[in-house]
This record gives C-alpha cells, structure tokens and sequence, in this order.
C-alpha cells in the first residue's frame, strides 16, 4: 500500500480539477477535438479524473486499469469502424493512458501511444495542462489521420467531443 499516493488522491479535489481546466480551457479542448476529427475518420475522447475513490485506491488500481474501466463506461468501443481512442488523465497521479479500439490498437500498437503520454505529462510538470492536452488530441489526431483517413464529406461524429469531467 502507498501511503504517499493516497495522501495525494484524497487532497486531490474536484474543484482542484476546475482550477486546472477552467471554461474556458474545457472548450478550448472540445474545440481542439472536433478539428482534429475533421482529418480522420476516428473518435477521440478526452476525460480527466481528479482522484480515484478510496475503494479502487486501497486496491492499488492504476490509471491504465481505470483508463479501461472509463472507456467501457464512455462507449468509447462502441463505434462503426472500431475506431475510438481515449485520452485519460489521473490529475492525482498525473498520469495519462490512452486506450485504443481494437481496430486502431491492431496498426499503431502501444508504442506511439506511450510517446503522446510522455510528451503530456512533460508538458504537465511544466504546469502546462491544457497545452499538454491540446498538443496530446493533435498527435492522436495525426497518428490516426496516417491510418484513418477521413474519406469523403458527411462524417458523422460517433461521439461527443466534448471533455468528461469524472
């Protein structure tokens, strides 16, 4: 049991989770979402979780269990074409895992996500969150745009694009 982490995820409150995305920053990030849909034919979603609740915490869950827990929650699998990706963010642990539908898992693997985590939780340290974020959403939109490219006029849009505050 980490004491450290769970000191961390209890102090860690929603209204914390609202200073570091205000309004504004919210629909900057929506916006940032529905531009980089228009190059692709995937879903993205972005959803920050303040802390995880002392149950799961006592457990030892990680981001990357909960990031699964949050894209089955958020229907983030149930598209035509398999092509939803999550964006997930533990403000306590500033941790970001990003799970893939199986049909974009299958052709750009664990590696290329993991590179779009560091380069947001570096910009985080920084205290950069919505830069980090925005810049996050325009990498997972260039990887799937390579894959997944938006073909013809009239897509539709599977999911919402705006931001999930858990």
């Amino acid at each position: 049991m980490n004491f450290k982490r769970i000191l961390k995820h209890l102090s860690v409150s929603h209204a914390a989770m609202r200073r570091v995305f205000p309004r504004k920053a919210l629909e900057n990030i929506e916006h940032a979402i529905a531009e980089a849909e228009k190059m692709h034919a995937g879903q993205i979603r972005f959803a920050v979780e303040a802390a995880l609740d002392i149950k799961p915490l006592l457990a030892g869950q990680t981001a990357r269990e909960r990031a699964i827990e949050v894209f089955s929650k958020l229907r983030v699998w149930d598209t035509e074409h398999n092509n939803g990706v999550l964006i997930y963010l533990l403000l306590a642990d500033r941790k970001v895992e990003i799970v893939a539908d199986r049909g974009i898992h299958v052709r750009l693997g664990p590696a290329i996500w993991e590179a779009v985590c560091q380069e947001m939780e570096n910009a985080f340290r920084q205290g950069k969150f919505e830069q980090g974020v925005i810049a996050g959403i325009r990498s997972v939109g260039s990887h799937l745009a390579q894959h997944y490219p938006q073909i013809g006029a009239g897509k539709i849009n599977e999911l919402p694009d705006s931001p999930v505050l858990l």
